[in-house]
C-alpha cells in the first residue's frame, strides 16, 4: 500500500531519474531486491554498507567493535550525502540509516525512499545466524528494535508489503507503486 502522499521539499530536479533508496530492517530483502529493481528499470545498485566498508578499510561489524555505532552512523552519513547528484541508481541502505531524522530529510531532498515492510518473524529468520549483522541478536531484543524504527520507516514515500513473497513478486509491487499504481494481490 502506497504511503500517503507528501509534499517532496528539495525534490531532485529531474525526480524521475533520481536515486531509489530501499530502507527497512535488516532481513527484510533490501539487498536482495535491490538489484532485481535495479535491472528492471536500467538503473545501477549498490548496498551503503558496502559502500562505507570500502571507504572504512574494515567490516561494519569491525567498526561498530572498534569504533562504536555513533562512529558507524557518521560514516553512514556521509555516504548519504555521497549520494547527491547520483541518477538511475538503486540504492539499498542498512535498516538503522533510516531512523536519523537528518538522513531521513537528506535521503527525500536527494530521491525516493521505499520502505520494505517485511514481517518481523521472516526477518530474523533470515538474520539470526549472521554474524556480520552487529545488531542482530535475541528475538525479544531485535523486535524491539524494530518496533522503535517502525515510525521512521513509515515517513518512506513508498511502502511495499513484502512477507515471506519472492523477490520478483515484490519488484512487481515496487514497479506498480513507482508508475502510481496501486499493489494487486496476485
Amino acid at each position: 500500500m502506497p504511503a500517503p502522499n507528501r509534499e517532496r521539499v528539495g525534490a531532485p530536479a529531474d525526480s524521475d531519474e533520481a536515486p531509489i533508496f530501499l530502507v527497512g530492517f535488516m532481513g527484510a530483502g533490501k539487498s536482495t531486491i535491490g538489484p532485481i529493481l535495479a535491472r528492471a528499470l536500467g538503473y545501477d545498485f549498490f548496498d551503503l554498507d558496502d559502500k562505507i566498508e570500502l571507504r572504512a578499510g574494515r567490516s561494519v561489524g569491525e567498526i561498530f567493535a572498534e569504533q562504536g555505532e555513533s562512529e558507524f552512523r557518521r560514516l553512514e552519513s556521509d555516504e548519504i550525502d555521497a549520494c547527491a547528484g547520483m541518477r538511475r541508481t538503486v540504492i539499498a541502505l542498512g535498516g538503522g540509516a533510516y531512523v536519523s531524522a537528518e538522513n531521513r530529510a537528506r535521503l527525500r531532498e536527494i530521491g525516493r525512499t521505499i520502505w520494505i515492510d517485511c514481517p518481523f518473524e521472516v526477518c530474523f529468520l533470515r538474520v539470526a545466524n549472521d554474524p556480520s549483522r552487529p545488531l542482530a541478536g535475541r528475538p525479544a531484543e531485535m523486535k524491539a528494535l524494530l518496533e522503535e524504527r517502525r515510525p521512521a520507516y513509515e515517513c518512506a514515500d513508498l511502502i511495499v508489503r513484502a512477507g515471506s513473497d519472492r523477490p520478483a513478486k515484490i519488484v512487481r509491487a515496487i514497479m506498480g507503486l513507482l508508475q502510481g499504481q496501486a499493489p494487486s494481490d496476485e
